[in-house]
């Protein structure tokens, strides 16, 4: 940002900040009027990378007052819910897998879940035609939000109190930011929809166009945060916060009660972990379905000689393609939250039943969607999003992805809390077959049920080497994050790429439904053509397809880490 901004107003913010009521308050270490975005960074020390930059520095910032890796994931994540208002939140929800500096390795599932009034037919009119209008926009299509519980269930692994941990998040949105041209574009975009579903106007509503190097106020969110600093959980889920939440509720004809919020818990979670080659791969389980599917795909080609077919080679491509596509045709099938649904879990991660999947893999040809059902079991048993990766020299690291569902989800901000709440009930299957705003289809695995929480492909994920953190990574992108995760895998453990070309190369993706390859600009034109006499369709070519933050540890134990350029990603370290 280049800006010019008088030194006065730089001395303020700083002042401001020091004058904190709180005597543990932190001073942000950064200035929100004149920053930069830096996509690479070797560090001794450790390593934040997320989608914006002001929300990295306030990463390394906590780590350079002696917290840890977890102490920058929360400050991180409640900067981006400040700078990051279209992904970054606290009205929606998310996943934390971590390996702490005693080996230990942990998941958090802090996924939204659908309020107690929720019912299974929720969406359907009375022909049973299903509204995704509803589900996707507005009050109802708000789900529980989990990410104020998950940051304090995380808060018992770090090392700093947590008010300062969100000092810096205050004071980014009591004092302001120089917004970029992305987020200009963006909060622009947005007018129409901010003024159809809200009925109290928020500060993101302006008759004159956003531009580059605006300064967005929020002082109603600073006030939210303030009262989670003073209150812990209680003052999101109780209180004024909750009392504003409900009345925004009403206005809207939400489903989410004052109950709703109380009972609200964020759940310790045993991470989904296999081996390929050596490595072990530590993901996210059940509701996401990104651990399962990372550990389909992986496996699905383990006994393939995919390095020797080379990067974006017709037959790694195709390889890939026919793997993703049969992964996503169980998860249509049979993935779901495992605490309301009986998920096979354990079969559909069995390496036998894996080989048989690719029994009708032919190397030559397209097998068609409508050949390839969900897996014969031996028995019964969302695109706005955003990912921060981050490590430190004690050996912790943390994998954290969140969302709102759709880009500033249900579009719809609490009135006087100044956040948007989440869209997040559309990753239901609303009605078995119809897809969701991805193209998702699913069944009674996913279906709407009170208290239950929404399938999910949100893939934090660590691969850890010798048992200790090698790679960090995780991506936004709705479905297409675990085939980003597994191709950002695949380049670097199978093909040798740099991180910087693992994260930066053109990506493919394959959900099964519908029957289609998608794929970025810059994907190799001759691979696509001969795919497609293979019998393959594309969809309409892709400016980008996720945003993938990823940090690797190089022999001489520094950090690598890289933010992608499809965005505003910073990558921070010292």
């Amino acid at each position: 940002m280049h800006k010019r901004i008088p030194a006065f107003v730089v001395v303020l913010f700083l002042l401001a900040a020091c004058k904190s009521t709180q005597k543990n308050a932190a001073t942000p270490a950064f200035d929100p009027y004149h920053y930069t975005i830096t996509k690479k960074v070797e560090a001794v020390n450790a390593a934040v990378v997320s989608a914006h930059p002001l929300a990295s520095k306030a990463g390394i910032a906590v780590l350079k007052m002696g917290g840890n890796a977890v102490d920058a994931a929360i400050a991180t994540q409640l900067a981006l819910a400040v700078v990051y208002p279209n992904a970054g939140n606290i009205g929606g929800g998310g996943f934390m897998v971590a390996r702490l500096s005693n080996g230990e390795t942990i998941a958090l599932d802090y996924r939204e879940m659908a309020p107690a009034a929720a019912h299974r037919d929720m969406y359907l009119d009375e022909k049973g035609t299903a509204n995704t209008q509803k589900s996707q926009l507005g009050h109802l299509s708000s789900g529980v939000p989990g990410t104020v519980a998950g940051l304090f269930a995380a808060h018992r692994y770090a090392k700093l109190p947590f008010e300062k941990l969100i000092q810096p998040a205050i004071e980014l949105a009591e004092k302001g930011f120089i917004i970029t041209a992305s987020e200009a574009r963006s909060l622009n975009n947005l007018q129409a929809d901010l003024k159809k579903y809200n009925s109290v106007m928020p500060v993101f509503v302006r008759e004159n166009p956003w531009k580059e190097n605006d300064t967005l106020v929020q002082k109603d969110l600073a006030n939210t945060l303030r009262r989670i600093r003073e209150k812990g959980a209680a003052g999101f889920y109780e209180g004024e916060t909750a009392r504003l939440i409900l009345e925004e509720m009403k206005r809207g004809n939400g489903l989410i009660s004052g109950q709703d919020l109380q009972q609200y818990k964020a759940k310790s979670r045993a991470p989904h972990v296999f081996d390929y080659k050596g490595y072990k791969i530590v993901g996210m389980p059940m509701p996401s379905s990104g651990g399962l599917l990372l550990n389909q795909m992986m496996k699905m080609i383990e006994n393939r000689d995919i390095a020797g077919m080379g990067f974006h080679s017709l037959g790694a491509v195709q390889l890939m393609t026919e793997v993703e596509r049969r992964a996503y045709a169980d998860r249509a099938e049979y993935m779901g939250d495992a605490d309301y649904y009986d998920v096979p879990v354990k079969m559909l991660s069995n390496e036998n039943y894996l080989r048989n999947r690719m029994k009708n893999y032919d190397p030559a040809i397209a097998t068609p969607s409508t050949v390839i059902k969900p897996g014969e079991l031996l028995r019964p048993e969302s695109e706005e999003t955003t990912h921060l990766s981050v490590i430190d020299k004690e050996g912790n690291a943390v994998s954290v992805t969140t969302t709102l569902n759709n880009s500033y989800g249900s579009r719809t901000v609490v009135g006087g809390a100044g956040f948007f709440l989440n869209d997040e009930m559309d990753d239901f299957s609303i009605k078995p077959g119809v897809p969701n705003m991805y193209g998702a289809v699913g069944g009674e695995a996913n279906a709407i049920k009170a208290g239950k929480r929404m399938l999910s492909s949100m893939t934090p994920t660590l691969v850890l080497k010798d048992n200790k953190p090698y790679i960090v990574v995780g991506t936004p992108g709705g479905t297409t994050i675990p085939t980003q995760v597994f191709q950002t895998l695949v380049n670097i453990l199978e093909f040798n790429m740099s991180t910087e070309d693992a994260v930066y190369k053109p990506k493919f993706h394959h959900q099964w439904l519908p029957d289609e390859v998608m794929t970025e600009k810059g994907f190799p034109p001759a691979v696509k053509e001969a795919m497609q006499k293979m019998g393959y369709s594309f969809s309409k070519e892709r400016s980008g397809i996720g945003r993938t933050e990823c940090i690797k540890v190089l022999p001489d134990g520094t950090f690598e880490a890289v933010a992608d350029n499809r965005g505003d990603d910073a990558a921070e370290g010292y």
